[in-house]
């Protein structure tokens, strides 16, 4: 473990350390810590900057598109140089550029069951902004087996979901949440309803800011809750989640820690 800060992180990571609930011991914290970001997207994108910056060691980024035009609406990290660039190559620089004090990793491929628990096995913490549900479904599983904490989020149209699942922490797993038997694979994608592209955004900070609280445990980590905020009408709700003791996943276990 690093156990020390360089003058330059110390410059650098400055305005976290004068906050008494982080300090140079929970700066330490991030920089011994990993996060895998699933999917560099519209929410990936956001994330995986505000992880970077603040200093988090080690970050895996996984996703196996590449840059389109009309990603540029909302996906950050790209710029339009990037147009036909592999994803993670593009979000990998942008990264480095930022802090160069990290170590990110670019991993070009598409997350699913045959390949989801030897990565997400690598890494302290997984922030899941995926497009797709079978990807989702397979890092939950992925984490539920590996014991990792999952930050979930997801966003249509001008609408945002966010919920922490932690196998210490109670609320059950994202199956509980939404079970694969109920056909919630067939969602829309944002291809076909759209979205605004600010609002990715939003979730995705608020991605890594409950990410950055799990790593440093600080405050309300947001697990069994479902927070939703609707744009439009400028409000949050937040649901309380349970786990299913019929979930064919985690079988109700994480609510018993």
């Amino acid at each position: 473990m690093q156990l020390d800060l360089s003058e330059n992180e110390i410059q650098r990571y400055s305005r976290h350390i004068l906050l008494p609930e982080v300090g140079g011991t929970g700066q330490v914290a991030l920089k011994n810590a990993s996060v895998l970001v699933v999917g560099a997207g519209g929410l990936g994108a956001p994330a995986a900057l505000y992880l970077a910056a603040a200093g988090v060691g080690r970050i895996g980024l996984v996703d196996d598109d590449v840059v389109e035009l009309s990603n540029l609406q909302r996906q950050v990290l790209h710029t339009t140089r990037a147009v036909g660039r592999k994803k993670v190559d593009t979000a990998r620089e942008q990264l480095a550029a930022l802090n160069p004090e990290i170590v990110v990793e670019a991993w070009d491929m598409r997350l699913n069951a045959g390949n989801a628990q030897d990565l997400v096995a690598q890494y302290d913490l997984v922030c899941d902004g995926c497009d797709n549900f079978a990807t989702r479904y397979a890092v939950n599983a992925a984490c539920v087996q590996a014991g990792k904490v999952l930050v979930s989020a997801a966003v249509q149209r001008f609408e945002g979901q966010l919920a922490t699942f932690s196998p210490t922490q109670g609320g059950g797993c994202y199956n509980c949440l939404y079970p694969a038997t109920d056909g919630q694979a067939s969602g829309l994608s944002c291809g076909d309803a759209g979205v605004f592209g600010a609002v990715t955004g939003v979730m995705g900070t608020l991605q890594a800011t409950q990410a950055l609280k799990q790593i440093l445990g600080l405050g309300n980590t947001g697990a069994g809750e479902l927070l939703m905020w609707d744009a439009l009408r400028m409000k949050f709700t937040t649901m309380t989640l349970s786990a299913d003791p019929a979930c064919t996943v985690c079988g109700g276990g994480h609510a018993h820690g």
